[in-house]
């Protein structure tokens, strides 16, 4: 068998072991970009039974690397480093789905079955729209998005002010929206506009209402609500069943527990728990430590949140004390500072009850 059909060979097992990992398209295609350390070791002769073997490396959006080995019984015969290139292909429309004229679909996205796409709507490349979605309206969605079966996209917004104007829904890249989760477009008096980042996960029944802002790399639990207008920012967490009263803001890494109402602006870096009413648990020091803060800027934040809740300063002369501190000089302070200066609904500074407390530490 001579070595290129060797190399043949490996490359189609890893082709087929990749297209079935990876989760790509149908029209996906793999192709042979290179081969680095290719070893051969004896020949091998009709008769002999060869055994592949092939294990992937590290996989891209468009690139892979895979090692390959051939065994004639216990013995190797051949290895070799593959590197392929992974081409999306067409896009790939279910044959019950409606997708009306003048939708734009990017290549290897996939349409499920009776999935309905409007004919202003453009999805981008490698996309994945399961089964029964809904995407109308004046809609963009970025590259890599996936979404779940019997998710609503784009409509109207419900919004008695409505009238039907010519609004927006803009979706970044590699978001996840789960099972019946509903985002709506904005409306003419908030902007004309909800807006959504990158690398979001909406989990099932969430509902984004209209005008709504939300940064990167938030997670919504399920059942989680935005009502109108209320912007959330980057790395925030809102939990199961958790809502958000329109027109307020949850700052960046903040953490909303579940199950709470929150009804004025969740401050960043904290823990905002409760429904009557939410109150403030200190800094989200174990999420922070998670997302690569150091210890010296989870401590500025802990020493911040003492002037704001432990000092018995009202809001004003808490941040005073703040900025005349000499040991707290990190941006993330400035962000929280400049972060209650701007607020229009107040921001949840109230402290927990003892009892509180206690019951959020066992948890």
């Amino acid at each position: 068998m001579p070595a290129v059909l060797m190399i043949e060979a490996f490359m189609q097992v890893a082709a087929v072991l990749l297209l079935e990992r990876s989760g790509a398209p149908e029209t996906a295609r793999v192709w042979l970009r290179g081969v680095d350390n290719a070893k051969f070791r004896r020949q091998v002769v009709p008769g002999d039974r060869l055994r592949l073997e092939v294990r992937l490396g590290r996989v891209r959006t468009r690139l892979a690397r895979a090692h390959a080995s051939a065994f004639v019984g216990d013995q190797p015969v051949a290895e070799a480093e593959l590197i392929l290139a992974v081409e999306a292909g067409a896009a790939y429309v279910d044959p019950t789905a409606l997708v009306r004229a003048g939708a734009r679909i990017g290549a290897g996205t996939t349409i499920g079955p009776h999935c309905t796409i409007g004919p202003n709507v453009t999805i981008g490349e490698r996309c994945r729209i399961g089964a029964s979605a809904v995407i109308d309206g004046w809609t963009d969605i970025g590259d890599e998005t996936q979404i779940y079966p019997m998710a609503s996209i784009g409509l109207a917004p419900q919004d008695l002010k409505y009238k039907g104007e010519r609004t927006r829904l803009t979706i970044g890249k590699r978001n996840i929206f789960r099972e019946f989760v509903t985002i709506n477009r904005g409306t003419a008096g908030g902007g004309g506009e909800t807006t959504i980042g990158d690398n979001n996960l909406f989990m099932a029944y969430v509902h984004v209402a209209h005008d709504c802002h939300i940064g990167n790399d938030t997670i919504f639990g399920p059942h989680a609500t935005l009502g109108g207008h209320v912007s959330v920012d980057d790395y925030s967490n809102i939990s199961a069943g958790s809502a958000v009263h329109q027109f307020c803001r949850v700052g960046r890494h903040g953490f909303i527990g579940g199950y709470s109402v929150v009804t004025k602006d969740a401050p960043p870096y904290g823990k905002t728990i409760g429904s009557r009413p939410a109150r403030i648990f200190g800094v989200n020091a174990i999420g922070l430590a998670r997302r690569g803060f150091t210890p010296g800027t989870i401590g500025q934040l802990k020493r911040a949140y003492r002037y704001l809740l432990q000092s018995k300063l009202n809001t004003s002369r808490a941040l005073v004390q703040i900025e005349k501190d000499p040991s707290l000089t990190s941006p993330e302070v400035r962000y929280l500072v400049d972060f209650i200066r701007t607020s229009q609904r107040g921001v949840i500074l109230r402290r927990p009850s003892r009892r509180a407390e206690e019951l959020v530490a066992d948890e």
